[in-house]
């Protein structure tokens, strides 16, 4: 018997990794002879270069880079020596984790941070280079990343910007001609689940904008901002990409990404699927068990249990989740390629119980499976 486990991290509690190493122990306990492959996943946010690196056999590296309100900040990111692949979670530079609730300011971060990253991984000789953009603290088109990159934004009196999505509102012009060179010569892949549009009601500033920090004015003052700004790049690049789907994702880092790397949009999930050999891995499989923190309705908008579901659908192989908890909505995904749902949980807990104890509960969990499944086939 083959089974794939493919979970996400449980966020909080354990890497994605340390999900698979728990839920093979439950299964092994029921199957002692079965063939368990542990493909730890990943749908772009945090955990991406960890479950990466940890089925590709690649480095973790590490920067020293300015985080999203200018403070340095010590950045990991993932390189793949054999395929001169960087992995870059934008997160680990100018993420909303870095910068404690009183102090989110979506009006001054900055994803200056994720351009040196970028950098550095130009340094190495990257060909490819795959940026995770979620979970940023940034509402500024991506405009920091490319300032670390070369591009010149200058106002009136052509002095440098200062940084953040509010400043665009004072760029007179742009030079290009410091824009790094390497940069033509590198595949830049974004890893994302977010397909608004850079500018309007469901833009980057409308729809993100609040949990950074920004007030109604504010929000309104950022849009405007980034329209101008994409006016701009617009005369100055030949192409005007802000209505494209994803460029409002990450502040509009998608933006930049689009409009002056020529960078590719792929649902994470994808992303990480194809780099962890996950097609593969699903083959010739009896069984798939994925998993994420909670499992609900948003799982449908790109989450690792749904990308998961749809590549082990085309082989048809059947799927289990096993979540921390089951939220509203769960039951959708049922029409997706999710064959039954389970919480870790036995009874009621706190949170903090929940996730000290989730090794032990996903191997019980994982065991009541295997027993289930056991019954059927001895029948």
């Amino acid at each position: 018997m083959k089974i794939v486990i493919a979970p996400d991290s449980f966020k909080d509690s354990l890497s994605a990794q340390g999900v698979a190493d728990a839920i093979a122990l439950g299964l092994a306990q029921v199957w002692p002879q079965a063939t368990l492959v542990k493909c730890p996943m990943a749908d772009g946010g945090e955990g991406t270069v960890e479950s990466i690196l940890a089925a590709c056999e690649g480095d973790l590296r590490r920067a020293r880079v300015r985080g999203p309100l200018g403070a340095p900040v010590e950045a990991a990111w993932g390189w793949l020596p054999h395929s001169h692949t960087a992995i870059i979670e934008m997160a680990e530079a100018s993420g909303l984790q870095l910068v404690p609730p009183v102090q989110r300011d979506a009006c001054i971060s900055s994803t200056f941070g994720t351009g040196e990253l970028i950098r550095a991984a130009l340094d190495a000789g990257a060909q490819r280079v795959i940026l995770a953009i979620g979970g940023s603290a940034t509402n500024d088109g991506g405009a920091g990343a490319m300032q670390a990159l070369g591009v010149k934004l200058l106002d009136g009196q052509s002095q440098p910007l200062a940084p953040g999505g509010l400043a665009l509102a004072q760029l007179a012009r742009l030079d290009l001609s410091e824009l790094d060179p390497r940069l033509a010569e590198v595949r830049f892949d974004i890893a994302a689940d977010v397909n608004n549009p850079l500018c309007g009601l469901h833009g980057a500033s409308a729809i993100f904008g609040p949990q950074k920090g920004a007030s109604p004015a504010q929000v309104e003052q950022l849009d405007q901002a980034l329209g101008h700004f994409a006016e701009l790049c617009a005369q100055a690049l030949g192409k005007d990409v802000r209505d494209e789907p994803g460029s409002g994702a990450a502040g509009g880092l998608g933006f930049a990404a689009k409009a002056f790397l020529g960078a590719q949009f792929q649902a994470g999930v994808e992303v990480v699927a194809e780099l962890v050999g996950l097609a593969d891995a699903v083959k010739g499989a009896n069984l798939v068990i994925t998993g994420e923190g909670r499992f609900d309705a948003q799982t449908l908008r790109g989450k690792t249990p749904f990308g998961v579901a749809r590549l082990a659908r085309q082989h048809a192989v059947p799927v289990i989740v096993i979540a921390g908890t089951l939220g509203d909505g769960y039951q959708q995904l049922y029409q997706h390629g999710i064959d039954a749902a389970f919480a870790v949980t036995s009874g009621p807990m706190t949170l903090e119980q929940a996730c000290a104890d989730a090794p032990r509960l996903l191997q019980e969990r994982a065991t009541d499976i295997a027993r289930v499944w056991q019954l059927g086939t001895n029948r």
